[in-house]
Order: structure tokens, then C-alpha cells, then sequence
């Protein structure tokens, strides 16, 4: 299903060959290197390619990105993933996700005060505490 942006066009243009000639010819060069890269990373290794493309769909999950999703989505299978691998690689990447907004209320819970600590401090160490100077204006306290 192609999702739409409620005038029937599709939010994301089909990718094409004429859309892949002109990105060639536009920085020959670099696209090159690009898909020498590609192959190189996706070649066998101490990983099998099945395993390479596996990572591609999690991490195509979470940069959101839906050509990626696609391609690498249809790569796996021919490297001989199944559907349920491939949707469990989805769910890593989900868990991934939704982990870094765990791990990242750290900086907000040092933020606000963790208790047995003298007071909340920014990320650059200056403290988070407001104070009030002997006029009665506040300002916020340096390190």
C-alpha cells in the first residue's frame, strides 16, 4: 500500500531509473564510490550476507527511511530470510528506538536532581539552580 498525502499523489516518489541515470550523471564520481562502497559493505565477511541485510532493515527502521525499508526488505528475503526474521530485526530496531528515550531521560532526571547529589547541573556542568542575587533578581548559579 502506497500512502498517500490526501490529493491521491504518493507522499514518497517511486524511485526510477530515470531517477537513478540522473543521480549518476549529476556526481558520477561519488555515486560510484557510493555503490563500490555498497557492494563492499554488503559482500560476505565475518558476517553472511543474510545477517548484513537483516541489520539494513533494523536500521532502515529506525532512520525511517522508506526506500530502504523497501529494498533492504526484499534483499533480505532473497538472502534467505524469512518473514519472521525480518520482522523480529523490525522489532529490534523498535526496542532500539524506544531504549534511547529511556536511556536519554538521564539527562533530563540530572536535569531536574537526582537525589543523593548536591544539585541538577546542565550538560556542560554549570548548575541548574536558580538563585537569587542580593537585589532579588534571580540567576542561575555557575559551577
Amino acid at each position: 500500500m502506497t500512502e498517500t498525502n490526501g490529493r491521491n499523489e504518493p507522499v514518497y516518489p517511486p524511485g526510477t531509473a530515470d531517477i537513478g541515470r540522473r543521480r549518476k550523471e549529476l556526481a558520477r564520481e561519488i555515486h560510484d564510490a557510493f555503490e563500490t562502497f555498497s557492494r563492499a559493505v554488503f559482500s560476505p565477511g565475518a558476517l553472511p550476507e543474510k545477517t548484513k541485510q537483516l541489520i539494513a532493515v533494523a536500521v532502515a527502521h529506525t532512520t525511517q527511511c522508506p526506500y530502504c525499508i523497501a529494498g533492504h526488505s526484499r534483499l533480505a528475503r532473497r538472502k534467505g530470510a524469512s518473514d519472521e526474521e525480518i520482522m523480529e530485526a523490525i522489532w529490534v530496531a523498535a526496542e532500539m528506538r524506544a531504549g534511547g528515550a529511556y536511556a536519554h531521560s538521564t539527562v533530563a532526571l540530572h536535569t531536574l536532581g537526582v537525589p543523593g547529589h548536591d544539585e541538577p547541573t546542565d550538560r556542560a556542568g554549570f548548575s541548574a539552580v536558580t538563585t537569587t542575587r542580593g537585589d532579588g533578581v534571580g540567576s542561575e548559579s555557575s559551577r
